[in-house]
């Protein structure tokens, strides 16, 4: 509508500062051009109209302030309403779980439905449901994660597995009429089947309804030198050797590490010479380095989603991604689903489908008996290496010291097991009434019921919900609002103050008041979602399992998948102290991912030609695809695989089967590369049919093979590499990992292993404590290097992958071992000592007075170095995830100089 630019002018409405200039320019203008002065006037109200077009309004053209979901029709709704076809969804889960007897659960049904239809969020948890029962379809492998799973109506509609009233677990936690923020409700799938998850949201809903999530990649420590010293034209094999010396920090911490940490001592003797390097490194801190996909977060709306967000293709799957980031599109009231790819729930999905393809079992992990005793006994052995969430040290810790039998004691543990509950000491009370070693104490009879499954002791944050609620009379949700509160210092007093006055109105005593404040202040910021412990708990439970009743094939989806903080040789290591048999890569027998197979009545693991180091998803392919070959000829012209991909085979024996030595096998393949270059004029004859001919050349001698191995698969596959070391070791009295068990509290002891995982997580007290696991081949030894112990160590264990280590041992009960580290040597070079000067030399270097301790740096600036966090036996905190685990050079190099080696 073309604006009447007098009625403005007289109004005074449109005209801003500076609208009389403005004037005047269009006049002088239409002046200079020959045409009358009214034109001026036409040529401002185009220019107003035009910016009246550009003018955006956050709410209506941005959605800001709303969160729009897919059309209800999309989710099932027809020409219901979204709330109507929900309460049908929810009934009908009802009778198919029967609970349709169940006075209790209609109920509370009913009233979730209230809560949802009070905030309009129905077309949100159809558009979920959905989802999941896309992902199902698909035979993906799906599972609630959060407090979403505390939700009946989520249960019933079959997004959330466990029964939440069952399990004690409250809606209002995740959802109540005082909380008037969209809840989540994220959910897990397949890691390895992710992309093809997100692409069935898109084939659902479609493009103009869904985009993936940007995620800003920033500068840390590690790529800013790695970038920075590319632009001062630095060597690359310098730049690759500083960048690995960090811990993953940030990078403005670079010169504050070179002189804190001991392991970086070396480096920090050097820092000069780099000149500019670690300014520019520092100022490189957290700026933008690229944007990449985010690895969870998928936007839903309606129709108008691009109108609301950019979206650009995403650089290799080519999926929809907007260029907002997470914290963008909660701040613009986008709906973002949290879709997490989990490498166990693709282990898990292997495991059942080997055992299926192998035997015709079919196990269906969503049924699994609950209760099961070998699963627990499994459990309480603390052999857990492989299990979701309680394989870590500080895990395997737990779980011995509170010895579960019960799908109850799992979700405890893993509330247990987190930075809030260890903070406020709330593990070693439990441990203790859990073992009658202490009396079970409530602070008032009316807080029984919350409080009687955890021994008194809060756990969870549903509990600290209850004891308000029941101290108070306010409600759930009233009751959660308060517990979101505590965190805030500034608010306490405030809260404290209310909940003394309405607990004094109900009639609780000024002694009860004082007790129970005091558990709610120190529990109620730190305890742990049990809807999330509970949701966690399934996996633990499922993985468990699997452990427990088909060993080879939980190792083979582990193999596969890998999904733990291990590298994949400690898993082999564990499967043959688990007794089952590790058979190796055969490219007539092999598959692309590791499979089962039957060995003299037992299920053995085969390996998969996937960790081939260099091998291409084709190549496995087409490997697997000409099986069986006749002859390593016919393995060349139909398998065609590079030459390099052929020689790395046949170091590790894939080619065996062909007959002739390894060295043979090598020669034979080089002669075979020159007969395509030359058209087979000559080459080396085949001999007994279609055997290759030996040509006399020595086979890999054990040490080589296991270098091979080591080279090509990451993986000792043949035997332990410590085996070779025996003897060494019995010389030397170390303690194998089996014998330690047997070690007495306090005792002094030398352990030794290969190195498979080290950490540096922030600890309450504030001070750094390393932590180390050795694996010998007969277990793990779980270490701990505390403050004092880091001038004469840390360089070692940070550098070493190979270590021998004199510590004291410390017990915490019958199942809980570790050794708190004194004194740290590279084995590698006591091996090398021996070989040069026997035993004598080898006394001397451990007889070597240590560097003392230096100076306290309490004071220094502290370095985080690690996010998220979990328990260990030793620390208040421990980063989850991934733990720090080298390479097998050292080893290699070590086994062609070991003693009686044919090297």
């Amino acid at each position: 509508m073309p604006i009447d630019f007098r009625k403005e002018l007289d109004s005074g409405e449109a005209w801003l500062k500076g609208a009389s200039d403005m004037l005047r320019v269009a006049e002088r203008v239409v002046e200079a051009a020959g045409y009358r002065r009214e034109v001026g006037w036409r040529l401002v109200e185009q220019t107003l109209a035009a910016a009246g077009e550009c003018a955006v309004d956050p709410e209506a053209d941005l959605g800001i302030g709303s969160v729009r979901f897919p059309e209800a029709r999309l989710v099932g709704a027809g020409r219901r309403t979204a709330q109507r076809a929900l309460a049908s969804r929810a009934a009908a889960g009802m009778v198919r779980l029967g609970y349709g007897g169940r006075r209790a659960y209609w109920e509370r049904m009913h009233e979730e439905l209230e809560v949802i239809a009070h905030h309009g969020f129905a077309s949100y948890f159809l558009t979920v449901a959905q989802i999941v029962d896309d992902v199902r379809g698909l035979g993906i492998r799906v599972a609630a994660r959060g407090s979403g799973a505390g939700s009946l109506v989520n249960h019933l509609v079959g997004i959330a597995h466990a029964d939440p009233v069952e399990h004690g677990l409250l809606m209002e936690r995740f959802l109540s009429r005082e909380r008037v923020v969209l809840p989540d409700i994220d959910i897990d799938v397949e890691s390895a089947r992710r992309l093809e998850v997100y692409r069935a949201i898109i084939g659902r809903f479609g493009v103009e309804r869904v985009a993936t999530v940007a995620m800003p990649e920033t500068y840390r420590v590690r790529h800013a030198v790695r970038d920075v010293g590319a632009a001062l034209s630095m060597d690359p094999a310098e730049i690759d050797r500083v960048a690995k010396s960090f811990p993953h920090i940030r990078a403005r911490d670079a010169r504050a590490a070179l002189e804190e940490l001991p392991e970086l001592r070396r480096l920090a003797a050097e820092k000069g010479r780099y000149g500019r390097l670690w300014e520019l490194v520092e100022a490189l801190d957290a700026l933008p380095r690229g944007v990449a996909m985010h690895p969870c977060g998928v936007l839903l709306s309606d129709a108008s989603l691009l109108a609301r967000t950019p979206v650009v293709p995403t650089s290799g799957e080519g999926l929809p991604m907007s260029q907002f980031d997470k914290d963008d599109v909660e701040d613009l009231g986008l709906l973002k689903l949290d879709v997490l790819g989990v490498r166990m729930q693709s282990a898990m999905a292997h495991a059942v489908a080997e055992v299926e393809r192998a035997s015709g079992e079919r196990v269906d992990l969503e049924a699994l008996p609950e209760g099961d005793e070998e699963t627990y006994r499994l459990i309480r052995s603390t052999e857990t290496l492989g299990c979701f969430q309680i394989e870590s040290p500080g895990q395997r810790d737990l779980v011995g010291r509170l010895q579960p039998d019960s799908f109850e004691d799992l979700v405890v543990d893993i509330s247990l097991f987190r930075p809030g509950p260890v903070a406020a000491d709330m593990v070693r009370p439990f441990i203790e009434a859990r073992h009658g070693r202490a009396p079970v104490r409530f602070p008032h009879r009316d807080l029984e019921p919350p409080l009687k499954g955890t021994y008194g002791v809060v756990v969870f944050h549903e509990q600290i919900i209850d004891i308000v609620s029941i101290m108070t009379g306010c409600g759930r949700g009233e009751a959660d609002a308060v517990r979101r509160l505590l965190s805030d210092a500034e608010q306490q007093a405030r809260i404290r103050v209310w909940f003394r006055q309405r607990a004094g109105e109900k009639g609780y005593s000024a002694e009860v008041i004082e007790r129970t404040w005091e558990i709610v202040q120190a529990f109620g910021s730190y305890g742990f979602c049990k809807a999330h412990a509970v949701a966690f708990a399934v996996p633990t439970y499922q993985s468990a399992w699997l452990k427990a009743h088909h060993p080879a094939a939980f190792y083979a989806g582990l193999l596969t998948h890998d999904p733990g903080m291990y590298p994949k040789r400690l898993l082999l290591a564990d499967a043959r102290r688990r007794g089952v048999p590790v058979l190796p890569l055969d490219v007539n027998v092999s598959a692309v991912a590791h499979r089962i197979e039957l060995v003299s009545g037992k299920w053995g693991v085969r390996l998969g030609l996937s960790d081939v180091h260099g091998i291409s998803g084709a190549e496995g392919e087409r490997i697997v695809a000409g099986q069986p070959y006749a002859s390593l000829r016919d393995f060349w012209e139909r398998g065609r695989p590079g030459r390099p991909l052929a020689q790395r085979l046949a170091q590790v024996g894939a080619l065996d089967a062909f007959g002739g030595n390894r060295r043979d096998l090598q020669l034979h393949l080089a002669e075979l590369q020159r007969g395509v270059r030359g058209g087979y004029g000559e080459q080396l004859p085949l001999g007994g049919g279609n055997r290759t001919a030996s040509v006399g050349l020595p086979d890999l001698s054990s040490a080589e093979r296991l270098s091979a191995e080591l080279g090509v698969l990451s993986m000792d596959v043949s035997r332990h590499l410590m085996d070779d070391q025996r003897e060494f070791l019995a010389e030397l009295g170390v303690v194998s990992a089996r014998r330690l068990r047997e070690a007495r509290h306090g005792e002094t002891v030398l352990v030794a292993g290969a190195k498979a995982a080290t950490q540096t997580p922030p600890i309450r007290s504030g001070k750094r404590v390393i932590f180390s696991t050795l694996d010998d081949g007969t277990g793990l030894v779980d270490l701990a290097f505390f403050d004092d112990s880091h001038d004469a160590c840390a360089h070692t264990v940070f550098h070493s992958w190979l270590l021998l280590v004199r510590g004291v041992v410390q017990r915490r009960g019958p199942r809980s071992l570790s050794v708190v580290g004194s004194a740290a040597w590279n084995l590698a070079e006591l091996v090398e000592l021996r070989a040069e000067g026997g035993l004598d030399r080898v006394a001397a270097r451990l007889a070597e007075s240590v560097e003392p301790a230096g100076e306290d740096r309490a004071g220094g600036r502290r370095i985080r170095m690690a996010t998220g966090y979990d328990m260990h036996p030793w620390a208040d905190l421990r980063p989850a995830g991934e733990g720090v685990a080298q390479g097998p050079a050292a080893a290699r190099k070590l086994w062609h100089q070991s003693p009686g080696s044919a090297g």
